[in-house]
C-alpha cells in the first residue's frame, strides 16, 4: 500500500484559532470542510493532545485563515510545529480579533471564517467539532496553498498530531536523506531547497551553516542522517 495516495485527497492549509480567556492560540489544520449549506456549517477535526482543543472545547469558538499558496514554510511551521503552551505563536503576527472574540491570522491569508461550535464527536485521537458559521470575509484574490501542494512543491511535512499524518522516513531508503528530529522535515540532496536558493544535487554537508530548516527553523545540527 502506498500511503502517500491519501495526499491526492484534497484538502487546504489553514491556521485554526481559538482563545481561552485572555488567552490566545493556533494552529495549522489542513482537516476543514463545509457540511451543510442551511445553515453554513463546518467539520474540523483536532488532535485532542493539542492546546487549540482545549481552547475550542471551552470556549466554543473558531477561527480560520485561508493560507495562500505563497505562504513561506517557516510561517506554516511556527503555528504547525511548535506549542502555545511555551510560545507565544502570535508574537509578530498581524491579526485581528473577530466578532466570537477568536483571533484571526491575516499575515498570508486570502479569506477568513468564524463560527461557533454547535456539536462535536469524540473519534479516538481526534475530536470533530461541527462548527456554524457567523462570520466569513474574502481579503485577496490570491490562489489558496493546496495539502497536495504543500507536500509536493513546497515539500513540507505534517506533525505527528494531524490526523493525516505519514510517517515519510519508512519510504525512504537513501542514506543521503536527512531528516529534522523536530518536525520531520526531509532534506533530498536531489532536491535541494527552493525556499533558500539551494540547488538540486546539493549533499547535506555542503549546506552553508547558516541553512535552516525551512518548515520549523531549526539549525542542521538538529537533522540526522536517514539510515
Amino acid at each position: 500500500m502506498n500511503a502517500k495516495a491519501l495526499y491526492k485527497i484534497n484538502y487546504g492549509i489553514y491556521v485554526l484559532s481559538s482563545k481561552l480567556g485572555e488567552k490566545l492560540n493556533a494552529q495549522i489544520s489542513n482537516t476543514i470542510f463545509q457540511v451543510t449549506s442551511e445553515p453554513k456549517r463546518l467539520a474540523l477535526s483536532v488532535n485532542k493532545q493539542n492546546l487549540t482543543h482545549e481552547f475550542i472545547d471551552k470556549s466554543m469558538v473558531v477561527g480560520i485563515s485561508v493560507l495562500s499558496k505563497k505562504t513561506p514554510l517557516e510561517f506554516i511551521g511556527k503555528f504547525g510545529f511548535r506549542s502555545g503552551r511555551d510560545f507565544d505563536k502570535f508574537e509578530g503576527i498581524n491579526y485581528r480579533i473577530g466578532i466570537t472574540g477568536a483571533p484571526i491570522v491575516l499575515d498570508n491569508t486570502v479569506a477568513f471564517i468564524e463560527g461557533k461550535v454547535v456539536d462535536s464527536f469524540d473519534v479516538g485521537t481526534h475530536t470533530i467539532f461541527i462548527v456554524e458559521v457567523v462570520e466569513s470575509e474574502v481579503l485577496n484574490e490570491e490562489e489558496p496553498m493546496t495539502y497536495e501542494y504543500y507536500h509536493n512543491v513546497k515539500q513540507g511535512s505534517a506533525p505527528k498530531t494531524a490526523p493525516t499524518y505519514i510517517d515519510d522516513k519508512k519510504d525512504t531508503k537513501t542514506k543521503s536523506k536527512y531528516v529534522c528530529k523536530v518536525c520531520g522535515y526531509v532534506y533530498d540532496p536531489e532536491k535541494g531547497d527552493a525556499t533558500q536558493g539551494i540547488k538540486p544535487n546539493t549533499s547535506f554537508k555542503d549546506l552553508p551553516e547558516n541553512w535552516k530548516c525551512p518548515v520549523c527553523g531549526v539549525s542542521k545540527e538538529y537533522f540526522q542522517e536517514i539510515k
